[in-house]
């Protein structure tokens, strides 16, 4: 546990090196990365959602791709296709740019809903089918997918069914005043700080790393407990949809990573809830009536974690 925890020190002080004063967004994508899951980083244009993926990327020595989707991008750019060998005249597989273990899908709201559905079988699967022929994508695998608000020109909002399927939703948000000077005087030098950053760990220490958190204790107390949020969601009059199965499954296993990443073999009640806000509200559909009074689903979400209650022996 040591040694992991060494590990993820050492990629948060890497990524930070160009992602200044955002720990808490970098930790939960590391986070996502030992659960082997997926990041939807949503925020306006220019905080850093794709210097963050990139920085990501560069610190782990796994092959990375990145995707600019486009309203023009076809399905077949994503998950590749198959065409005639001229040579030997039998029908030969092209990779797509989704066959890499780190994938940054960036703008992934800006291309159409038939290309975003491309992600879905490979995000879940790990695997595309061309043809009926299935292909395994590499290990570890993670697509990392930035998109702008909804609300903003030329985008195309993400299917409820292709949200849940983004392990957690992380924002960076406006840096501070200080901050802000740090990165200017980062930024203006002549050597970008992207083009400084090593990589900290490998393919192999990744997959060693996702293996130790499966081994995490969740006890009959907790996975109750994480059941009754679940339930409660799908009870709230505000919503009109709640938390999925899928969801549930992923608080767990978000726990878990918290729980080894605090050096103890077993989950307690404030892991979870330390995971609830990024792993449950992009899941959380509003009912229109609540979205007209200014309701979010942080704010229902932490309404939940109060009423909800802890399980006080483990």
């Amino acid at each position: 546990m040591a040694q992991l925890q060494q590990v993820f020190s050492d990629m948060i002080r890497n990524i930070s090196r160009v992602i200044i004063g955002k720990e808490e967004a970098i930790e939960y994508a590391l986070i996502a990365l030992l659960c082997e899951g997926h990041v939807l980083i949503e925020d306006v244009p220019g905080v850093g959602k794709t210097t963050l993926a990139s920085a990501l990327a560069k610190s782990l020595s796994c092959t990375f791709r990145r995707i600019q989707f486009t309203p023009d991008l076809m399905p077949s750019d994503v998950t590749g296709y198959t065409m005639v060998n001229f040579t030997s005249g039998e029908m030969e597989y092209r990779e797509g740019a989704v066959m890499s273990q780190i994938v940054l899908a960036d703008e992934i709201n800006r291309t159409s809903p038939k290309t975003q559905s491309a992600l879905l079988e490979a995000m879940e699967e790990h695997q595309v089918t061309i043809d009926g022929v299935t292909h395994l994508l590499p290990r570890p695998f993670m697509v990392l997918a930035t998109q702008n608000p909804a609300e903003f020109v030329g985008t195309y909002p993400l299917p409820e069914a292709q949200m849940d399927r983004f392990f957690l939703r992380i924002a960076i948000g406006y840096p501070t005043l200080e901050q802000e000077m740090d990165i200017l005087e980062r930024y203006s030098g002549q050597v970008k700080p992207m083009e400084t950053l090593l990589p900290v760990c490998g393919a192999e220490d990744v997959i060693s790393l996702q293996e130790q958190v499966r081994r995490i204790y969740c006890s009959p107390e907790v996975r109750s407990y994480v059941a009754s949020i679940a339930a409660a969601t799908r009870r709230d009059a505000r919503l009109q949809l709640g938390l999925s199965t899928r969801a549930a499954i992923a608080l767990v296993r978000s726990a878990q990573a918290c729980a080894l990443l605090s050096g103890r073999e077993y989950i307690v009640p404030e892991d979870v809830q330390h995971m609830m806000l990024p792993v449950c509200c992009h899941r959380l559909v509003l009912m229109p009536e609540a979205r007209m009074k200014g309701v979010t689903a942080e704010q229902v979400m932490a309404e939940v974690r109060r009423s909800v209650p802890v399980p006080v022996s483990l």
